[in-house]
C-alpha cells in the first residue's frame, strides 16, 4: 500500500545524529543498562539488551565497553542507576509528542523538558494524553530505489505486518516487536540493508506543517533531543521544510 513522504525527515534525523556522534554513545550506554538491569545481562535471552547491543556496535563502541556496562547494571560493577520516564505533550498545531528519558534525577528531568515545551510553542500533557495515537512496533525503512515486490515477499514470509510504499520510493516495512528481528534479517539476508532498524512508536495518524510551523516543530523537536536525559522523541507531524 502507498503512503506519504518521510524520507526528508528521516535524513533530518540522521544528519543531525551524524553531527552530534560523541552523544549517541551516551544514550546507548543508557539503554544498555536499563535493558540488563531489566531483563538480564544475557543478550540471547533478552532482545531489548540485543537491540542496545547493536545500536552500540553501529556506533563503533568497543565490545569491552558493552560488557562493563552491562556488568554495572547487572552489579557485578559500581555504576549509576538510571529510571526510564515517559513524558507527552503537544507541538505547533496541536501535533503529538512523546518523549522517553532516561535519568538519575526525575526532578532535573521534567524541569528541562517542561521548560524545552513552554519556551518553542509546545505544551506538556498528562500522562495518556497522547499515547494513544501511537503504535509500539517494529519499522524497518529501505532507502528509494529497492524493489517493492520483492521486499514485501521477504518481509511477508518472514512474518512482517505490512509493506508501505512511501510516496517518494522509500519503503517501509511494520512487524510486530516480537518479529522485528526475524523480518530485519530476513531482509538483510536477501541484500536490503535498511536506513531505519528500530522498535519504535509510530504515529497512526500524521498532521502535515508547513512554512513557519514547520520551522517552528522542527526547532521544538530538536531542541527536545538535545537535551542530555533524552533517549528518543516520537511525534506525528509530517514536516515539510523549505
Amino acid at each position: 500500500m502507498s503512503g506519504h513522504s518521510k524520507w526528508a525527515n528521516i535524513q533530518h534525523r540522521k544528519g543531525r545524529q551524524d553531527e552530534k556522534r560523541q552523544r549517541v554513545w551516551t544514550r546507548v550506554v543508557r539503554e544498555i543498562m536499563v535493558a540488563a538491569r531489566t531483563g538480564g545481562g544475557d543478550p540471547a535471552a533478552n532482545p531489548r539488551l540485543r537491540l542496545a547491543i547493536d545500536k552500540a556496535k553501529a556506533a563503533n563502541m568497543p565490545a569491552d565497553t558493552i560488557k562493563r556496562n552491562i556488568d554495572k547494571a547487572t552489579g557485578n560493577l559500581e555504576g549509576v542507576s538510571y529510571e526510564e520516564i515517559r513524558y507527552e505533550g503537544y507541538g505547533i498545531g496541536g501535533a503529538a509528542i512523546i518523549v522517553d528519558t532516561m535519568t538519575d534525577n526525575r526532578v532535573r528531568t521534567v524541569a528541562d523538558v517542561r521548560h524545552v515545551f513552554s519556551k518553542y510553542g509546545g505544551n506538556l500533557g498528562a500522562e495518556g494524553s497522547v499515547a494513544f495515537q501511537f503504535k509500539h512496533c517494529g519499522q524497518i525503512i529501505l532507502a528509494p530505489g529497492a524493489d517493492e515486490d520483492q521486499v514485501m515477499e521477504v518481509a511477508l514470509d518472514a512474518g512482517a505486518d505490512d509493506v508501505i510504499a512511501d510516496a517518494d520510493g522509500a519503503i517501509e516495512v511494520l512487524t510486530s516487536p516480537v518479529q522485528f528481528e526475524a523480518v530485519r534479517d530476513a531482509l538483510q539476508a536477501a541484500g536490503f540493508a535498511p536506513e531505519v532498524a528500530e522498535v519504535t512508536l509510530r504515529a497512526e495518524n500524521t498532521i502535515d506543517l508547513s512554512g513557519e510551523d514547520a520551522e517552528r516543530m522542527q526547532k521544538l523537536l530538536d531542541m527536545l533531543e538535545d537535551l542530555d536525559d533524552v533517549q528518543e522523541v516520537y511525534h506525528n507531524a509530517s514536516i515539510e521544510l523549505a
